[in-house]
C-alpha cells in the first residue's frame, strides 16, 4: 500500500502524466503483488525552475523530463526487492518516453502503525484492514 508522490516539470498532456501514474502503479503491482486498487498517487506539475535533480557525481546529465519520485511504503522489503522495483518503475516509464537518466526515485519506509486511511482511525493497528504481507 505505497503512497506515491510524482514530481515532474509542467508541459507534458493529461494523457501522458495518467500513463506516468498507470506505469509507476504497474510496477508495483507486478514486483510486490499489491491490490490493485491500492493506488494512491498524488502528481504535481512544477514551473520550470523549481526541480533541481543533477547526477549525485555518476556522469550523466538529466533533462527537463526529469520523473522525482517518493515512494512511502512499510518497511520490511529485502534489498533485492526494492531493487527489482526500481528496475521495473524506470522500464515501464521508459515504454512511455522517459529516459532511464530521467527516473529518480526515493524510496521510504514506516510501519503499520503510521498509516491512516479515513476516520482519524489508524486501520492497521485497530483491525480494520490486514496488515499487507511482505
Amino acid at each position: 500500500m505505497p503512497l506515491v508522490r510524482i514530481d515532474v516539470n509542467e508541459g507534458r498532456s493529461a494523457e501522458q502524466l495518467r500513463e506516468l501514474s498507470q506505469g509507476i502503479h504497474d510496477a508495483i503491482l507486478a514486483e510486490y503483488g499489491i491490490p490493485e486498487r491500492d493506488y494512491f498517487h498524488v502528481l504535481t506539475e512544477h514551473a520550470q525552475g523549481q526541480i533541481f535533480a543533477q547526477d549525485a557525481g555518476l556522469g550523466f546529465e538529466r533533462t527537463p523530463d526529469v520523473v522525482m519520485i517518493q515512494i512511502f511504503t512499510q518497511g520490511g522489503r529485502s534489498q533485492q526487492a526494492k531493487a527489482s522495483l526500481f528496475a521495473a518503475i524506470a522500464a515501464r516509464l521508459a515504454d512511455v518516453g522517459v529516459a532511464g537518466e530521467d527516473v529518480f526515485i526515493g524510496y521510504v519506509e514506516n510501519t503499520a502503525g503510521d498509516w491512516s486511511f479515513g476516520f482519524g482511525r489508524a486501520q492497521y493497528v485497530t483491525g480494520e484492514l490486514a496488515v499487507p504481507r511482505k
